[in-house]
């Protein structure tokens, strides 16, 4: 389904985002459902990352290592990729009895722009996604399975991240009903670098594109310097 939805798309692409846990959908059962980095999905990614000469990004379920993760992969043409292991586990679903957390970010680059990414929880914690010592990147990508009950909350973060770091900010969430009956309404958004909503899809699935401008991205920093009066601090992530 995502194969044919993605070769679907005829204007110049750089990017698709998928949402979390796409090739399953959000489970506690990670010893039903887990894959390794050499399993089904990572090739399906690469495939179609090089048949259509795009980057392709989105969460699976990975085990390595004997540890269960809620990985990112950052698929690039040439078959190579990176990954980040969602740092924050949804201790209220019991994610965290299931999955190991991960320590490190990831800013990927793509023609000049630089692109920070998480998944779903980690929205709701600003601190590792705070723009320090002047800009890091230029974009954030939250990917999810962020439910209809709190979806509220999901729309009204993913605009503070934007304001906060003035960056663009993409959310990819899911719609539809899941195995236990938990409805997602979407909500996938783009955000402007001064909180401005670009895009939203409530309720249907869609395929669409943005055009990013960096030439505005710049106009906003430059007008308006809030960077430097931040506080500075150094993140100092928890490892248990």
């Amino acid at each position: 389904m995502f194969g044919k939805k993605i070769m679907s798309i005829t204007s110049p692409t750089e990017v698709v985002v998928l949402p979390e846990m796409f090739s399953t959908g959000f489970s506690m059962k990670p010893e039903l459902l887990a894959e390794t980095m050499e399993g089904e999905t990572l090739e399906w990614m690469k495939g179609i990352a090089m048949r259509k000469k795009i980057i392709l990004t989105g969460s699976a379920i990975i085990k390595e290592d004997g540890h269960y993760f809620n990985r990112l992969i950052w698929m690039l043409p040439n078959g190579q990729s990176g990954h980040y292991d969602k740092h924050h586990l949804f201790a209220y679903g019991d994610e965290d009895q299931h999955y190991s957390a991960g320590h490190k970010r990831l800013i990927a680059s793509v023609n000049g722009w630089k692109l920070n990414l998480f998944v779903c929880y980690d929205l709701r914690f600003p601190v590792l996604a705070r723009q320090q010592n002047s800009f890091e990147y230029d974009v954030l990508i939250y990917v999810a399975n962020w439910p209809e009950r709190r979806i509220e909350a999901w729309k009204t973060l993913l605009r503070a991240r934007a304001i906060e770091n003035q960056c663009y900010v993409v959310g990819v969430n899911r719609v539809g009903d899941d195995g236990s009956h938990i409805h997602y309404s979407g909500g996938s958004m783009v955000i402007g670098p001064s909180g401005e909503i670009l895009y939203l899809k409530n309720e249907e699935e869609d395929i669409f594109t943005v055009v990013l401008d960096k030439s505005q991205l710049d106009t906003v920093r430059e007008k308006f310097p809030f960077w430097k009066d931040a506080d500075r601090f150094k993140i100092i992530p928890n490892s248990e």
